[in-house]
């Protein structure tokens, strides 16, 4: 999978993904720490990219873009080291990679994560 990780993300998830195969990048290794949200979302759309992210912002456009092109994984977590937010992650690819490929809003929790599908209101097939 192909990862573009936002400014509040660790680069240290970063680099697990791409200890565990996936293509990731950091907004900050291409010097665009200061991109707006609705420019990082173009970015993400033309590179086929999943967006990865603490900002809420993401859901709305996501949700606007009537789109299925881009995902996104939001966190909500109150541990907000890294290890905590690579534990939850493994656990969102480990039962949700289908969707996020597909196209999905993924915002993860402490204890649980839920998907909701793209465009809004889709349901599976």
């Amino acid at each position: 999978m192909q990862f573009l990780a936002d400014m509040g993300v660790s680069q240290r998830v970063v680099a697990w993904l791409r200890q565990q195969g996936h293509d990731a990048i950091h907004l900050r290794e291409q010097g665009l720490h200061r991109l707006p949200n609705g420019e990082i979302f173009i970015k993400a759309a033309s590179e086929q990219r999943i967006i990865l992210t603490w900002d809420l912002d993401f859901t709305e456009i996501l949700a606007l873009s009537g789109t299925n092109l881009v995902s996104a994984v939001i966190f909500r977590l109150l541990n907000t080291r890294s290890a905590n937010v690579i534990r939850r992650l493994e656990r969102v690819l480990a039962t949700s990679a289908r969707d996020l490929a597909e196209g999905a809003i993924i915002s993860v929790e402490e204890s649980r994560h839920r998907v909701r599908l793209l465009p809004l209101g889709r349901e599976r097939g």
